[in-house]
């Protein structure tokens, strides 16, 4: 029997990604999408939690743990060879994938969460002071909330918040008013995803950095369905997840102007991050290892690798351009639905709806859509002061994929009538 290496999946691309995405034939990619709940096909919606994984990249991790399994860097044998050339082609192809300007650019952590609290951590500890203030938005999840809220209670610093208007977009206006002298960093989202609100960060960078404010991003939600170029947007630091790009849970990245990484002190301790260690004195090493103490997801970072080679190669404009026709489609489909509101109506949205049905609680109507086999997500999403500023305990959540076609969105809507004929 023979196996198929990692380096030998989903590096392959064509010359040219095509201009029309094929989402019938990309389906085939995902095992998953073949399963029966409750005797019913799966209709999976709630990519905003975690994407399914295609065939290409649950190859690579196959052919990785049977063909390369090793640590990384310090062996000198040959799978630790090839593991190490692996683990750092992989970073090399985020890199590119993203626009950033070099390698050493690309921090592996384990998803968007660790990355923003390093940057809390490594850039925030040294740069934020009693008095100053840090400005992030009202559409954040918890995540891009919480490790801001701590660092400035421990500094004794000052959170401000962007808000936003009905539709659950940022006012532009009160985001250039919050800035002060004392403001040190901005940290927004780049898509809601409560809301699917996609927010003009490159514009709110150019604001900050005209100020001598450094933006991070939180691009959980936006690289996915976006496709990100860093330097084009002008952020200087990004992060995102490998579960919700097609890629294995447990691997992320954080991206990081050279310039801010090499003045910033250590996240955790211990072996490879370091150059020399005695009892007198350690040698720290240097960006991007700096920040990757211990052993690490290499089988992540090959997955990854294979995520990116597979957004790649199906073109990221063909689809974002198909996952707006399902989305402009299932608008469309359920604001027609009596009783039914959806919340977040901006102008620039991302594949997310979210919605309540007057008269049911939104985990009444998941538990009802999941015999109908139709997977979605309530509850708050990790952003509760936006359902505060909606009045509202929860919403129900719908998010596409690049898989998911009008015929997902049908059957999602017959099984909202079920919902209806349950509750009248």
């Amino acid at each position: 029997m023979t196996t198929t290496t990692p380096e030998a999946v989903g590096r392959s691309r064509p010359a040219k990604a095509p201009a029309v995405f094929d989402a019938a034939a990309a389906r085939k990619d995902f095992p998953i999408l073949g399963t029966l709940v409750r005797g019913k096909p799966l209709v999976y919606l709630d990519n905003a939690a975690t994407t399914q994984k295609p065939r290409q990249v649950t190859a690579a991790l196959v052919g990785y743990y049977e063909t390369s399994n090793s640590n990384v860097h310090r062996g000198v044998h040959r799978l630790s060879e090839t593991a190490t050339r692996l683990y750092e082609g992989a970073r090399a192809h985020v890199a590119e994938f993203i626009g950033a300007a070099e390698p050493a650019e690309i921090i592996f952590v384990r998803g968007t969460t660790e990355a923003i609290n390093l940057v809390c951590h490594s850039w925030g500890r040294p740069n934020v002071a009693a008095g100053d203030e840090v400005i992030i938005s009202g559409l954040e999840h918890h995540s891009n909330i919480v490790p801001w809220q701590r660092l400035c209670e421990e500094k004794g610093a000052r959170l401000k918040v962007i808000p936003m208007n009905d539709r659950g977009e940022l006012l532009l206006d009160e985001y250039e008013r919050l800035f002060s002298d004392r403001t040190r960093i901005v940290a927004v989202n780049h898509v809601s995803n409560a809301l699917g609100t996609i927010n003009p960060v490159a514009e709110m960078a150019a604001s900050a950095h005209a100020r001598g404010v450094p933006l991070l991003v939180d691009g959980a939600q936006g690289l996915p369905h976006l496709g990100v170029d860093v330097r084009a947007l002008g952020c200087d630091f990004y992060a995102f997840s490998g579960h919700k790009m097609y890629a294995p849970m447990g691997i992320g990245v954080l991206f990081g102007r050279k310039e801010l990484l090499s003045k910033m002190p250590p996240y955790q301790s211990g072996g490879d991050m370091i150059k020399s260690v005695t009892f007198d004195r350690t040698i720290y090493n240097d960006p991007p290892h700096l920040f990757e103490a211990g052993t690490p997801n290499v089988a992540g970072a090959v997955g990854l690798d294979a995520a990116v080679a597979y957004l790649g190669g199906a073109g990221q404009d063909a689809i974002r351009r198909h996952e707006e026709e399902v989305l402009e489609y299932a608008t469309g489909r359920l604001g027609d639905m009596e009783g039914l509101r959806i919340y977040g109506t901006a102008r620039e949205k991302a594949g997310v709806i979210s919605f309540t049905m007057e008269g049911v609680h939104p985990h009444d109507v998941g538990t009802i859509l999941d015999t109908e086999g139709v997977a979605v997500r309530t509850g708050h999403h990790c952003a509760q002061p936006i359902m505060e500023r909606f009045g509202i305990p929860a919403t129900v959540r719908a998010s596409f994929g690049l898989y998911n076609v009008k015929a997902d969105v049908d059957a999602l809507v017959a099984a909202l009538g079920k919902v209806r004929s349950v509750f009248r």
